[in-house]
């Protein structure tokens, strides 16, 4: 069992951090005055957003299809089946109102995180609403719903499908959500081919997860005219204050860095018209809505444009209500210019049988692609073109795509009370915490022979230091750390061991949306990769013991620990031989099967454009590097490998 000494310190390292960017962003925002510094930040907001979101693909033949249609009495509702990307089929349906007479506007549905998805009740609900008022909606299944799912063998839901997905294309410098951003971008290219279709009336709205890409889309695609997001739309603080994780789409690479926040998906179409729904007890914070909305307005108000942006909280909780439903419907029809009523449609919703597009029932049984088939050939593409890299431009690159600084300060530490000893084979154990950067500590442990305790770190010339797969306490207890005749020296970085987080309800540190997965996804958002953050806690202890007058350090690590001993040893020159036990060995293996088990905590963004393990290993060759029973994909043994 793990003891935990510091159990909220990466909470309120992050947290801290985040409120002071934050308090930063409201005063420079705070100095915009004019039309035309709102115009100078709208532009420096679209290009930033791009940079985070990454280039968008070309644009390829949608190959669109009807597979089907039924008649209403206010509307027909269509099948149809496009093409994203080549043979990437997404699934909609169009819903046509009866009696058209010239151009109508029309709306782009966006489904929340729902297996049932375009057949859902509230989204169905929706585009039944808007289409009974005059408009002509598509609503589409979203990847890994409805009918687009991605791992069927597996039956883990939506969310732990776009994670799998996410965490194997971060691998190549690719951002899921422009995965899903460009689904919707496509959708509203078939909307628009409509013969029917107004492009100068077009809107989108979702919620949820629907909220999240009605935000996107509105942000990236010039030929909406307005908008309504629904319980999505907070600001990054309140969820990192709230332990709440979000899925792989909404965690944009860098975009805290680059000092922007959930407001700055409207500021870049300002002052494109817009209404944020929220609800009073949704987990999505209402107070983060708010101050969003008011950003917003009086941006809007310097833009005399103040009537275009609205805010409205319902009273329920995380859904799409038939008020907030009946807000959008008043909000478009101001601004679509259409005279009818916001009320709600009663016709009855349909069976998933009757909404479905694929003869069926699911993508995956037609001749296409699944998103892992894109990734697994563009990684094989990026793998045979990639150089091999060693010496100093390996050390530069490794340290570049970890997020690294030159840092060769000597930490501080503080000596620990006496700690319980669950390591029967060694006598004593102290403990030191390694003061690695501001508000963060790294617990160093000395297990020791002799019946004695070490009230500060002892000077030795050589030093066994040994980095653990989860916890030192545990691997040493359990017999998976080396027993030395000399004091073994043991090391838990960030989030491992003694400072395992006690945050996000889930104390597995493998938790689908466990705290080593949440500080992940800020430490991205942040641009300083939390497998980097651990780098630097092990570089900067081998600062100290260093200082101490250590001239020769055997480094060994397991597991996750074998991951951050071999970049360690890569770049600190006190490391004179290394031992990788359980390690992975290479990031390539886990983009060419379908799903692997490694965290996304220690998959580096973009790594494989730039080096791979085996350039790590190569290079530690010299370090007489020795690697011990290595593992796969799925975190177990290598057949024939001991």
């Amino acid at each position: 069992m793990i003891e935990h000494l510091y159990p909220h310190m990466l909470q309120e390292y992050y947290v801290g951090r985040m409120r002071k960017l934050s308090a930063e962003r409201d005063q420079a925002r705070g100095k915009i005055r004019t039309k035309s510094d709102v115009l100078k930040l709208r532009a420096i907001v679209r290009a930033k957003l791009a940079q985070s979101f990454g280039p968008l693909p070309e644009r390829t033949p949608l190959n669109a299809r009807m597979t089907g249609r039924f008649e209403r009495e206010k509307y027909i509702v269509e099948k149809i089946i496009f093409e994203s990307r080549p043979s990437l089929f997404v699934t909609a349906n169009l819903y046509v109102p009866r009696n058209i007479k010239g151009k109508i506007p029309c709306v782009l549905g966006a489904c929340g995180h729902t297996a049932e998805s375009k057949a859902y009740s509230e989204y169905q609900a929706f585009a039944r609403g808007l289409a009974a008022k005059g408009y002509l909606v598509l609503i589409y299944d979203p990847l890994s719903q409805g009918e687009r799912i991605q791992y069927p063998e597996q039956g883990m839901g939506c969310c732990w499908e776009h994670n799998m997905m996410g965490n194997q294309m971060a691998l190549i410098g690719e951002f899921f959500g422009k995965w899903r951003l460009w689904d919707g971008m496509r959708a509203l290219d078939y909307l628009l081919s409509r013969p029917e279709a107004d492009p100068a009336r077009v809107g989108v709205t979702g919620s949820s997860g629907g909220g999240t890409l009605a935000t996107y889309l509105s942000a990236f695609d010039d030929r909406f005219t307005m908008a309504a997001p629904s319980c999505f739309v907070t600001t990054y603080l309140c969820n990192l204050e709230n332990e709440l994780p979000a899925d792989a789409e909404q965690i944009p690479p860098n975009i805290i860095k680059y000092g922007l926040d959930m407001a700055d998906f409207f500021v870049a179409q300002i002052p494109r018209p817009v209404v944020l729904i929220g609800q009073e007890n949704d987990f999505f914070d209402r107070r983060g809505l708010v101050k969003t909305y008011t950003e917003l307005k009086r941006l809007y108000a310097i833009m005399g444009a103040g009537e275009n942006i609205k805010l409205v909280i319902g009273a329920g909780d995380h859904v799409y209500s038939q008020q907030g439903r009946e807000t959008m419907y008043a909000f478009f029809n101001r601004h679509a210019g259409l005279k009818v009523s916001a009320g709600e449609d009663e016709t009855p919703a349909e069976t998933l049988e009757q909404l479905a597009c694929t003869p069926k029932g699911q993508v995956h049984k037609m001749a296409g692609k699944r998103v892992f088939d894109f990734t697994k050939e563009q990684a094989e593409k990026i793998n045979s073109a990639r150089k091999k890299i060693a010496g100093p431009a390996l050390s530069k690159m490794i340290g570049a795509v970890l997020g690294l600084d030159d840092d060769h300060a000597v930490p501080h530490y503080r000596v620990l009370r006496a700690r319980r000893n669950d390591a029967k084979q060694y006598a004593c154990h102290s403990s030191f915490a390694v003061e690695t950067e501001p508000g963060i500590q790294a617990v160093l442990h000395v297990f020791g022979n002799q019946d004695q305790r070490f009230f500060h770190l002892p000077k030795m010339r050589k030093i066994l230091l040994y980095v653990p797969h989860l916890s030192s306490q545990q691997d040493v207890a359990g017999g998976e750390a080396p027993h030395s005749a000399e004091p073994l020296f043991a090391v838990d970085v960030r989030g491992f061991g003694q400072t395992t987080a006690l945050t996000c309800a889930n104390e597995n540190f493998f938790a689908a949306y466990g705290n080593d997965y949440f500080y992940a996804s800020y430490a991205a958002m942040f641009g300083k990769p939390y497998l980097g953050r651990r780098v630097h806690d092990l570089l900067m202890t081998l600062n100290l013991l260093q200082a101490e007058g250590c001239r020769e350090v055997h480094l060994m690590g397991r597991g996750l620990g074998a991951l951050m001993a071999a970049f360690a040893a890569c770049l600190h020159p006190l490391v004179r031989r290394v031992t990788l036990k359980n390690a992975l060995l290479s990031y390539y293996e886990l983009t060419q099967t379908p799903v692997q088990c490694w965290p996304c905590s220690v998959l580096p963004y973009d790594v494989l454009h730039h080096f791979d393990l085996p350039d790590c290993y190569r290079a530690l060759a010299r370090k007489r590097l020795k690697i011990i029973a290595p593992w796969n994909s799925q975190m177990q043994v290598l057949a024939g490998k001991k």
